[in-house]
Protein backbone atom coordinates (compact mmCIF):
# COMPACT_ATOMS: atom_id res chain seq x y z
CA UNK A 1 0.00 0.00 0.00
CA UNK A 2 1.33 3.02 -1.02
CA UNK A 3 1.91 6.40 1.97
CA UNK A 4 -0.85 7.00 3.85
CA UNK A 5 -2.80 10.56 2.97
CA UNK A 6 -5.18 10.52 5.85
CA UNK A 7 -5.29 9.97 9.29
CA UNK A 8 -7.00 7.77 11.23
CA UNK A 9 -9.49 10.54 12.62
CA UNK A 10 -9.78 11.96 8.69
CA UNK A 11 -10.76 8.48 7.75
CA UNK A 12 -13.25 7.68 10.38
CA UNK A 13 -14.44 11.15 9.20
CA UNK A 14 -15.08 9.95 5.78
CA UNK A 15 -17.28 6.75 7.53
CA UNK A 16 -19.03 9.58 9.18
CA UNK A 17 -19.99 12.21 6.75
CA UNK A 18 -18.82 10.75 3.71
CA UNK A 19 -16.50 12.94 2.03
CA UNK A 20 -13.05 14.17 2.94
CA UNK A 21 -11.20 17.35 0.71
CA UNK A 22 -7.84 16.13 -0.62
CA UNK A 23 -6.21 19.73 -0.73
CA UNK A 24 -3.34 19.71 -3.37
CA UNK A 25 -4.12 16.33 -4.95
CA UNK A 26 -2.45 17.73 -8.30
CA UNK A 27 -1.25 20.71 -9.53
CA UNK A 28 -2.21 24.38 -9.77
CA UNK A 29 -0.35 24.59 -13.14
CA UNK A 30 -1.66 21.37 -14.44
CA UNK A 31 -4.64 22.55 -13.28
CA UNK A 32 -4.37 25.83 -15.76
CA UNK A 33 -2.81 23.49 -18.17
CA UNK A 34 -6.44 21.37 -18.53
CA UNK A 35 -8.73 24.50 -18.20
CA UNK A 36 -6.80 26.12 -21.28
CA UNK A 37 -7.84 22.89 -23.04
CA UNK A 38 -11.22 23.07 -21.71
CA UNK A 39 -12.07 26.86 -22.53
CA UNK A 40 -11.29 25.75 -26.04
CA UNK A 41 -13.73 23.42 -25.99
CA UNK A 42 -16.27 25.44 -24.93
CA UNK A 43 -16.39 27.98 -27.46
CA UNK A 44 -16.51 30.87 -25.46
CA UNK A 45 -13.62 33.47 -24.95
CA UNK A 46 -12.10 33.60 -21.42
CA UNK A 47 -12.01 37.31 -21.79
CA UNK A 48 -15.27 38.21 -23.34
CA UNK A 49 -17.86 37.98 -20.65
CA UNK A 50 -20.68 38.62 -23.29
CA UNK A 51 -19.98 34.94 -24.81
CA UNK A 52 -21.04 33.32 -21.88
CA UNK A 53 -24.75 33.15 -22.43
CA UNK A 54 -25.42 29.81 -20.58
CA UNK A 55 -25.60 29.12 -17.10
CA UNK A 56 -23.78 25.70 -18.05
CA UNK A 57 -21.97 23.81 -20.35
CA UNK A 58 -21.54 20.16 -20.06
CA UNK A 59 -18.39 19.03 -22.03
CA UNK A 60 -17.58 14.48 -21.71
CA UNK A 61 -14.65 12.52 -20.78
CA UNK A 62 -11.20 13.74 -21.88
CA UNK A 63 -8.32 11.65 -22.26
CA UNK A 64 -5.74 14.08 -22.99
CA UNK A 65 -2.33 13.93 -21.40
CA UNK A 66 -2.74 16.60 -18.86
CA UNK A 67 -5.96 15.50 -17.50
CA UNK A 68 -4.86 11.67 -17.24
CA UNK A 69 -1.99 12.78 -15.28
CA UNK A 70 -4.47 14.96 -13.03
CA UNK A 71 -6.32 11.87 -12.11
CA UNK A 72 -3.23 9.32 -11.51
CA UNK A 73 -0.81 11.20 -8.89
CA UNK A 74 0.78 9.40 -6.23
CA UNK A 75 -0.91 11.77 -3.83
CA UNK A 76 -4.53 10.81 -4.94
CA UNK A 77 -3.61 6.70 -5.51
CA UNK A 78 -2.57 6.92 -2.06
CA UNK A 79 -6.09 8.47 -0.90
CA UNK A 80 -8.09 5.36 -3.35
CA UNK A 81 -6.01 2.95 -1.24
CA UNK A 82 -7.26 4.34 1.71
CA UNK A 83 -10.56 4.92 0.93
CA UNK A 84 -11.60 2.17 -1.60
CA UNK A 85 -8.93 -0.09 -0.64
CA UNK A 86 -5.62 -1.39 -2.89
CA UNK A 87 -6.50 -3.62 -5.47
CA UNK A 88 -10.70 -2.49 -5.27
CA UNK A 89 -10.42 0.02 -7.58
CA UNK A 90 -9.20 0.76 -11.43
CA UNK A 91 -7.23 3.80 -12.60
CA UNK A 92 -8.39 6.45 -14.23
CA UNK A 93 -7.29 7.15 -18.44
CA UNK A 94 -9.67 10.33 -18.96
CA UNK A 95 -11.58 12.42 -17.01
CA UNK A 96 -15.61 13.85 -17.00
CA UNK A 97 -17.83 14.88 -17.31
CA UNK A 98 -16.96 18.55 -16.99
CA UNK A 99 -20.08 20.35 -15.87
CA UNK A 100 -18.68 24.31 -16.42
CA UNK A 101 -20.79 27.36 -14.80
CA UNK A 102 -20.77 30.39 -15.39
CA UNK A 103 -21.56 33.74 -13.83
CA UNK A 104 -24.86 34.47 -15.97
CA UNK A 105 -27.98 34.93 -13.41
CA UNK A 106 -29.72 32.31 -14.73
CA UNK A 107 -30.69 29.05 -12.75
CA UNK A 108 -28.91 25.88 -14.00
CA UNK A 109 -31.70 23.76 -14.41
CA UNK A 110 -29.46 20.70 -13.15
CA UNK A 111 -29.69 21.79 -9.50
CA UNK A 112 -32.01 19.26 -7.73
CA UNK A 113 -30.14 16.67 -4.54
CA UNK A 114 -29.58 13.14 -6.26
CA UNK A 115 -26.88 10.21 -5.76
CA UNK A 116 -25.38 9.62 -8.52
CA UNK A 117 -26.40 6.31 -10.79
CA UNK A 118 -24.50 3.13 -11.47
CA UNK A 119 -25.77 2.40 -15.22
CA UNK A 120 -28.99 1.83 -16.58
CA UNK A 121 -31.49 -1.24 -17.26
CA UNK A 122 -32.74 -3.36 -19.42
CA UNK A 123 -34.83 -0.18 -20.70
CA UNK A 124 -32.30 2.58 -20.95
CA UNK A 125 -33.57 3.69 -17.49
CA UNK A 126 -30.97 5.10 -15.08
CA UNK A 127 -30.41 3.37 -11.96
CA UNK A 128 -28.23 2.79 -8.62
CA UNK A 129 -27.36 -0.32 -7.88
CA UNK A 130 -26.19 -1.15 -3.96
CA UNK A 131 -23.04 -3.22 -5.41
CA UNK A 132 -22.01 0.13 -6.61
CA UNK A 133 -19.16 -1.62 -9.17
CA UNK A 134 -18.99 1.41 -11.05
CA UNK A 135 -18.39 3.84 -8.71
CA UNK A 136 -16.52 3.20 -5.62
CA UNK A 137 -15.93 7.22 -5.02
CA UNK A 138 -17.47 9.92 -6.33
CA UNK A 139 -15.03 12.52 -7.46
CA UNK A 140 -14.93 16.47 -7.77
CA UNK A 141 -11.48 17.53 -9.33
CA UNK A 142 -11.58 21.08 -9.19
CA UNK A 143 -9.98 22.83 -11.90
CA UNK A 144 -10.47 26.40 -10.93
CA UNK A 145 -10.47 27.88 -7.37
CA UNK A 146 -14.33 27.36 -5.91
CA UNK A 147 -15.68 29.90 -2.74
CA UNK A 148 -18.79 30.08 -1.77
CA UNK A 149 -20.15 32.15 -4.67
CA UNK A 150 -18.68 29.85 -7.34
CA UNK A 151 -21.64 27.64 -7.44
CA UNK A 152 -19.37 25.02 -5.44
CA UNK A 153 -21.50 21.68 -5.23
CA UNK A 154 -23.57 20.96 -2.10
CA UNK A 155 -23.10 17.69 -0.24
CA UNK A 156 -25.77 16.34 2.55
CA UNK A 157 -23.23 15.05 5.14
CA UNK A 158 -24.15 11.75 6.61
CA UNK A 159 -26.80 10.77 3.61
CA UNK A 160 -24.60 7.99 2.41
CA UNK A 161 -25.73 5.86 5.63
CA UNK A 162 -29.28 6.70 4.77
CA UNK A 163 -28.61 6.30 1.10
CA UNK A 164 -27.22 2.95 2.34
CA UNK A 165 -30.01 1.49 4.26
CA UNK A 166 -32.52 2.12 1.58
CA UNK A 167 -30.38 0.31 -0.98
CA UNK A 168 -29.83 -2.45 0.76
CA UNK A 169 -33.03 -2.76 1.87
CA UNK A 170 -34.55 -3.29 -1.82
CA UNK A 171 -31.93 -5.79 -2.71
CA UNK A 172 -31.82 -4.64 -6.14
CA UNK A 173 -30.57 -1.93 -8.38
CA UNK A 174 -33.39 0.64 -7.46
CA UNK A 175 -34.77 3.60 -10.26
CA UNK A 176 -32.62 6.91 -10.34
CA UNK A 177 -35.39 8.97 -9.62
CA UNK A 178 -37.00 6.89 -7.19
CA UNK A 179 -33.96 6.67 -4.79
CA UNK A 180 -33.64 11.01 -4.95
CA UNK A 181 -37.10 11.43 -4.10
CA UNK A 182 -37.13 9.03 -1.27
CA UNK A 183 -33.86 10.35 0.27
CA UNK A 184 -34.33 14.29 0.00
CA UNK A 185 -37.30 13.95 2.38
CA UNK A 186 -35.29 11.46 4.43
CA UNK A 187 -32.05 13.24 4.51
CA UNK A 188 -33.20 17.17 4.56
CA UNK A 189 -32.18 17.74 8.34
CA UNK A 190 -28.58 16.56 8.01
CA UNK A 191 -26.09 19.50 7.85
CA UNK A 192 -24.61 20.64 3.85
CA UNK A 193 -21.30 21.58 2.94
CA UNK A 194 -20.15 23.24 0.15
CA UNK A 195 -17.28 21.70 -2.10
CA UNK A 196 -14.93 24.86 -2.11
CA UNK A 197 -11.25 24.61 -2.48
CA UNK A 198 -8.59 25.68 -4.89
CA UNK A 199 -7.09 24.52 -8.03
CA UNK A 200 -5.59 21.31 -7.95
CA UNK A 201 -8.09 19.96 -4.98
CA UNK A 202 -10.78 17.03 -5.19
CA UNK A 203 -13.28 16.48 -2.99
CA UNK A 204 -13.27 12.14 -2.33
CA UNK A 205 -16.92 11.39 -1.76
CA UNK A 206 -18.72 8.17 -0.54
CA UNK A 207 -20.75 7.06 -4.27
CA UNK A 208 -24.05 7.43 -2.33
CA UNK A 209 -23.75 10.96 -0.93
CA UNK A 210 -26.67 12.96 -1.92
CA UNK A 211 -25.25 16.39 -3.19
CA UNK A 212 -26.68 18.92 -5.62
CA UNK A 213 -25.35 21.75 -8.22
CA UNK A 214 -26.54 25.22 -7.21
CA UNK A 215 -27.13 28.57 -8.88
CA UNK A 216 -23.77 30.53 -9.89
CA UNK A 217 -23.52 33.56 -7.52
CA UNK A 218 -19.86 34.86 -7.84
CA UNK A 219 -18.02 36.00 -11.19
CA UNK A 220 -15.48 33.91 -11.98
CA UNK A 221 -16.09 30.52 -14.39
CA UNK A 222 -15.98 26.95 -12.55
CA UNK A 223 -14.02 24.07 -13.80
CA UNK A 224 -14.69 20.62 -12.23
CA UNK A 225 -14.60 17.50 -13.31
CA UNK A 226 -17.08 14.89 -11.17
CA UNK A 227 -15.90 11.28 -12.73
CA UNK A 228 -16.31 7.44 -10.82
CA UNK A 229 -13.27 5.98 -9.29
CA UNK A 230 -14.74 2.26 -10.63
CA UNK A 231 -14.36 -0.49 -8.77
CA UNK A 232 -12.68 -3.89 -9.33
CA UNK A 233 -15.91 -5.89 -7.63
CA UNK A 234 -18.89 -4.78 -5.74
CA UNK A 235 -18.98 -2.90 -2.12
CA UNK A 236 -19.37 -5.69 0.23
CA UNK A 237 -19.74 -4.91 3.92
CA UNK A 238 -20.35 -8.41 4.76
CA UNK A 239 -16.67 -8.71 4.82
CA UNK A 240 -14.80 -9.19 7.94
CA UNK A 241 -13.86 -6.01 9.39
CA UNK A 242 -9.87 -6.19 8.40
CA UNK A 243 -10.91 -6.57 5.66
CA UNK A 244 -12.91 -3.67 4.85
CA UNK A 245 -12.72 -0.82 3.10
CA UNK A 246 -13.83 2.79 4.68
CA UNK A 247 -16.39 3.08 1.47
CA UNK A 248 -17.71 -0.69 3.25
CA UNK A 249 -17.53 0.24 6.48
CA UNK A 250 -19.80 3.30 5.92
CA UNK A 251 -22.18 0.75 4.36
CA UNK A 252 -21.42 -1.31 7.42
CA UNK A 253 -21.97 1.53 9.83
CA UNK A 254 -25.67 2.20 8.44
CA UNK A 255 -26.81 -1.27 8.47
CA UNK A 256 -25.53 -1.76 12.13
CA UNK A 257 -28.86 -2.19 14.73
Amino acid sequence: MSEAVWTDDELDRFVRDGALLLKGAFSRDLALECRRLLWATTGCDEHDPTTWTRPVIRIEYRGDAPFAAAANTTRLRAAFDQLAGPGRWLPRLTLGTFPIRFPVGQAPGDDGWHIESTGVNADGDAIVDPASHERMLLMLFLFSDVGPDDAPTRLRLGSHLDAARLLVSAGNPVGFFDVASELVSRTKQLPEAPATGEAGDVWLCHPFVMHAAQRHRGMRVKFMAQPPLPGTGPIDPTRPAAQRSRVEEAVHLALSP
